[in-house]
């Protein structure tokens, strides 16, 4: 399955910092068993909320030029409260680095006033052509597919 954790981008500072928010639906799939009588957003999709924000950031800096932009590594990642359906989660995420096909951030999701997740993470950032010649024209579309969504996120 693939999880969209992103609704909206909210604010842009190219190159440095997005925030981006998440609203919690309980129609979400995962919240069946997660938990059923106390449904909550997995932490790990707490902590992907951030990575795709990261993820954006480097798309619109380095304009598309890589169709994967993945986690590397992810450290000191701190939970510290849940989000529930009918919460909203407004992800921030900062660049440390941002190199051609390497980048890291300091992030954190905040619902309300309360801090809910803090990361640090680094991701890696290539195209499948990189290893196989014959994939040029899978990078192409996944990142028509991107810039697609791109537009669906942000507007200027």
């Amino acid at each position: 399955m693939k999880f969209v954790l992103i609704d909206k981008i909210t604010a842009l500072t190219p190159g440095k910092s997005l925030s981006a928010v998440k609203s919690v639906s309980l129609a979400e799939e995962y919240l069946a068993d997660h938990f059923p009588i106390f449904p909550v957003l997995p932490g790990v999709l707490l902590l992907e909320g951030l990575i795709e924000s990261g993820s954006w950031l480097v798309r619109h800096a380095q304009n598309f030029a890589h169709s994967m932009v993945l986690l590397e590594t992810a450290r000191n990642v701190r939970y510290k409260s849940f989000a529930a359906p009918g919460m909203q989660i407004a992800y921030h995420v900062q660049a440390q680095t941002l190199e051609e096909n390497a980048s890291s951030f300091i992030g954190e999701g905040i619902c309300g006033d309360e801090s809910i997740v803090e990361a640090r993470f680094s991701l890696r950032h290539f195209n499948l052509s990189e290893e196989n010649p014959k994939m040029a024209r899978i990078d192409g579309q996944i990142v028509e597919s991107m810039r697609q969504r791109w537009n669906l996120l942000y507007s200027e």
